[in-house]
């Protein structure tokens, strides 16, 4: 059997460590772990891998862990870990490609997703979008093909 870097062997099947190559993770810095944990969980069923700081999350089939803000370390001696200070200042943000775009809008808002708008068609880009803003004012691209 070959090695696929799309779909690493992991040691474990539920935590994402890689037997061989690597495995890509989002780091979000957050004000609370539990309540950006929970929210993940309810809005897009994302599964709890683990509870504690940071949390890991399985979010379809990405990972995710949450962790809260900190000074400086050893290994990053001028770096500080914080939540996005003005949520209106993108530096990164998360990109969901969905295969119905209103059945997600539909499921995620009834679940408490905040939608910045409803989801809109622009022919130029060759897809439908809308983005959602989390607890912190990470923002979330939802989108869906159209060609």
């Amino acid at each position: 059997m070959s090695y696929d870097p799309a779909n690493p062997p992991l040691l474990e099947p539920h935590a994402p460590l890689p037997a061989k190559g690597f495995v890509v993770t989002t780091l979000l810095i957050v004000k609370n772990v539990a309540h950006s944990r929970d929210y993940y969980k309810r809005v897009f069923d994302a599964q709890v891998i683990d509870e504690d700081e940071p949390a890991t999350l399985r979010l379809a089939n990405t990972w995710l862990l949450i962790n809260r803000g900190g000074g400086p370390t050893d290994d990053k001696p001028t770096v500080t870990a914080a939540p996005p200070a003005n949520p209106d200042h993108l530096s990164i943000a998360l990109n969901f490609r969905v295969a119905d775009i209103q059945a997600c809008y539909k499921l995620w808002k009834s679940r408490g997703a905040h939608f910045l708008t409803e989801p809109k068609v622009h022919k130029d880009d060759g897809e439908i979008r809308c983005y959602i803003r989390d607890p912190d004012g990470y923002l979330i691209e939802v989108g869906q093909t159209t060609d």
